[in-house]
């Protein structure tokens, strides 16, 4: 909320130019008056004391000229002008639901697939701060790890907790998918969307992938799945059992044909990711194809402020009026 000054008729303000013409006239007129007279000494002309009046004889002209200042000022009809504003989004609810299982530790991204991913939908989140977002994950099971929610830093900061183990090892795009949608069953926002990223086939759960995509479909929420991985094989690091890590290469499984009918039942789209720039680049996409709408309502309300100016003028005439027939009477105007 705040106010400001305005002018409901500002035109008048060219009237001011009327302001240095007088003075202009009042120096005109005040040289006329003055004459010379040549003579040997100017003793016999001295006077014993200047007249008080004519010390404040240019005061008639600058209350005139303050007067009409401020009178051209008030015919401009000032105006304060208190305004807000209603902000309202319409919404867009958005559920992340990412894959943790043990392949996402592939290496064909930097660092690895899981904290691509995390970073790349971090930076997402960051700059969507008008939608409520929050964040499934699933490996061979799923759950809630942050609801929807409009505190972004909450949610980044569960998300960067998020990491490969934290559930039972496996694919469970189903269960994934389904609880994804629940959470967003209830939204009453305009647009509802799930970011489905796996990088592997469904071997898990009790929901199968298009059983849930029917779901989100009766629900109106639109999918986005995201294939992430190369296309071959990729570096996957693997235990060994003396306890060591090794890093083998291992066949991308990414289940594209089941990923691409999820996307089209839901009106969605399907993505496939082959390193951390076209990741990006797909949140990008998503990001331009679901853009908030922000429905602002303002509101102005006026208050006339010429009254005040009006007086003012009216005071500094009053001033002239009196100066010019008390103090000022018999001086040079």
């Amino acid at each position: 909320m705040f106010k400001e000054l305005e002018f409901a008729q500002p035109g008048f303000f060219w009237l001011l130019i009327l302001v240095p013409a007088m003075i202009a006239w009042y120096i005109l007129q005040a040289q006329k008056l003055q004459g010379t007279l040549s003579v040997s000494t100017s003793r016999g002309f001295l006077l014993p004391l200047k007249s008080k009046s004519a010390k404040y004889r240019h005061l008639g002209i600058i209350f005139r000229c303050i007067a009409i200042t401020v009178l051209i000022t008030a015919l401009a009809r000032p105006q304060t002008s208190l305004s807000w504003q209603d902000s309202t989004t319409e919404g867009i609810d958005i559920m992340i639901a990412s894959d943790i299982s043990g392949s996402m530790l592939a290496q064909d991204f930097h660092p690895n697939r899981l904290e691509a991913g995390k970073n790349i939908a971090i930076d997402f989140i960051k700059n969507r701060p008008d939608d409520r977002i929050g964040l499934v994950i699933f490996s061979g099971e799923s759950f809630t790890q942050c609801p929807l929610t409009i505190d972004h830093d909450v949610l980044i900061n569960l998300y960067q907790d998020v990491k490969n183990g934290m559930i039972d090892d496996g694919t469970a795009i189903g269960m994934g998918l389904a609880t994804a949608v629940n959470r967003l069953k209830e939204s009453d926002a305009k647009s509802k969307v799930i970011i489905l990223l796996t990088d592997g086939s469904n071997n898990m759960g009790s929901i199968p992938p298009l059983t849930a995509a029917e779901i989100a479909k009766q629900f109106n929420v639109r999918v986005y799945t995201v294939g992430i991985g190369t296309r071959g094989v990729a570096p996957i690091p693997v235990q060994m059992p003396d306890g060591s890590v090794r890093l083998q290469n291992m066949q991308v499984d990414v289940d594209e044909g089941t990923l691409t009918k999820i996307a089209n039942i839901t009106g969605g789209k399907y993505f496939r990711a082959t390193d951390n720039e076209t990741l990006k680049n797909i949140y990008d996409q998503i990001d331009k194809l679901e853009k908030a709408k922000i429905a602002v309502t303002q509101y102005h309300k006026k208050t006339e402020l010429f009254l005040p100016f009006a007086l003012i003028a009216l005071f500094f005439l009053t001033l002239e009026f009196i100066f010019k027939n008390t103090l000022l009477k018999g001086a040079l105007t």
